[in-house]
């Protein structure tokens, strides 16, 4: 039975290696990427609520005094 040559197998598979990432870096270097992304300035809004203005305070039904 004959054997299986092996020895082309090291040149095989660091040529492909080679290969796909020549393929992979000329897909890479037609892509367009932004050069310095600007900071989208937020709008900030001043809405007028009543409680904003005001300080409200909340009583709690157990710190009301007692009525007899």
């Amino acid at each position: 039975m004959p054997q299986l040559d092996t020895s082309t197998w090291t040149i095989t598979i660091i040529s492909m290696i080679m290969t796909l990432f020549t393929i992979f870096q000329l897909k890479i270097s037609n892509l367009n990427f932004p050069l310095s992304p600007l900071p989208k300035m937020a709008d900030k809004h001043q809405y007028n609520n009543p409680w904003e203005t005001k300080w409200t305070k909340i009583y709690s039904p157990l710190s009301l005094p007692l009525q007899s």
